[in-house]
């Protein structure tokens, strides 16, 4: 009796795919800015555990995110002794003693608790390293520009507990051109912070501000380091963004990022349905003639948005099989009347390739009125992820 039971869908991330997207970042800057892999909501859906080790391998050795709780798995599952985790967001008092035990790198972005990181190293014997996070206009977290000198003397008083690792600030969206003004803005206001804090530190520590979309549109603003997320999983942050892109680099003729990602699940069963049936749950789907169905075990819980009924696609075959009926909690049907090879067990792709054709999260995501971001950090963890080349 075979006892291992498999997932009913699994995503394959795409090492080649990713070592594309390195490259293309790096050239953006001729490898002159250091990148953070930025890894906040699960690796963007693509699973920490699964993603930060090729990442690694692919020659990434800095990632970026949001809480405690997902730099603890960032460090359980890093194999390099020099990667580094740093920590953006929530950390708790009572967990700025791990991180500094466990040289983990954080945000500090309040007074409270650059004192927190005082007593923390004092408690573990380490030094805290620390980031800086200067409020420019996000209006968000981030020092004041009241607490701007305080708190710059107090790190330079305080350097036998704090390794001053960086400065940074995060720009109020980049990715759309309506935010301009305040993005330029914000760093005007940046810079001045820098050149004050050149009076309290020599050497600087590496300064850091731009996201995917400052790094790909704002050059100015790349600084020493950037925080790349989306665009190191082959998405780019807006069609703005792409635009600008390809307007302003002749080079490319097709999108030069790749996506890393896909979403496969097989045929669960197929049946034929009369003409003037309805089809699932309630009246949503009535058959206008004989109809072919195959059904394919992934819904909503899995994160195909029930916005898709009778609106999404799925590949089959090398065609595209629209979903007829109410997406269901752990169940879609789709129509197969013109796929006769079709059968039980084949391959059914909800995001990527087949063959010719392509299904990327932007239009999966468009279906649904959702964002890349969004459609991706819904993609539960408990999905099976695998590394191929």
């Amino acid at each position: 009796m075979n006892n291992r039971f498999l997932q009913p869908s699994h995503i394959q991330l795409s090492k080649s795919a990713l070592e594309s997207n390195i490259q293309f970042l790096r050239e953006r800057s001729n490898d002159s800015v250091k990148i953070s892999s930025v890894i906040k909501g699960n690796a963007y859906g693509h699973g920490i555990s699964t993603f930060l080790p090729m990442a690694e391998e692919c020659g990434i050795n800095h990632f970026s995110v949001f809480s405690a709780d997902e730099a603890n798995e960032a460090h359980i599952h890093r194999k390099k002794s020099e990667t580094n985790v740093m920590i953006m967001g929530m950390i708790r008092d009572w967990e700025i003693e791990w991180a500094v035990e466990n040289e983990i790198e954080f945000y500090l972005f309040e007074p409270a608790r650059l004192d927190a990181a005082i007593e923390a190293s004092k408690k573990v014997g380490k030094r805290a390293r620390i980031h800086l996070q200067i409020e420019t206009g996000m209006n968000r977290t981030g020092f004041e520009e009241s607490e701007y000198k305080s708190c710059f003397k107090k790190v330079t008083e305080n350097e036998k507990y704090l390794d001053l690792k960086g400065i940074c600030t995060h720009y109020a969206g980049a990715e759309s051109v309506a935010n301009y003004y305040r993005i330029i803005h914000q760093d005007k206001q940046f810079r001045k912070v820098l050149e004050l804090a050149g009076s309290y530190f020599n050497p600087m520590p590496t300064v850091h501000a731009a996201s995917s979309a400052a790094y790909l549109i704002y050059p100015e603003m790349r600084y020493d380091m950037a925080r790349i997320g989306i665009a190191m999983f082959g998405f780019w942050p807006s069609s703005e963004t792409y635009m600008h892109t390809l307007k302003n680099d002749r080079r490319f003729v097709n999108d030069p990022l790749v996506r890393v990602l896909s979403w496969k699940s097989e045929i669960m069963s197929t049946k034929w349905v009369d003409e003037g049936e309805f089809i699932g749950y309630g009246n949503t789907f009535l058959t206008s003639s004989k109809m072919k169905i195959a059904t394919v075990p992934i819904g909503y819980s899995h994160g195909f948005a029930r916005s898709l009924t009778n609106a999404g696609y799925v590949l089959i075959s090398g065609e595209r099989a629209r979903v007829v009926g109410l997406v269901n909690m752990n169940m879609i049907t789709v129509e197969i009347t013109d796929m006769p090879d079709a059968k039980k067990g084949d391959e059914v792709v909800i995001i990527g390739h087949q063959e010719d054709k392509d299904i990327t999260v932007a239009s999966f995501g468009e279906m649904s009125n959702n964002l890349n971001y969004e459609v991706l950090t819904r993609l539960p963890s408990s999905i099976p992820r695998d590394v191929v080349r």
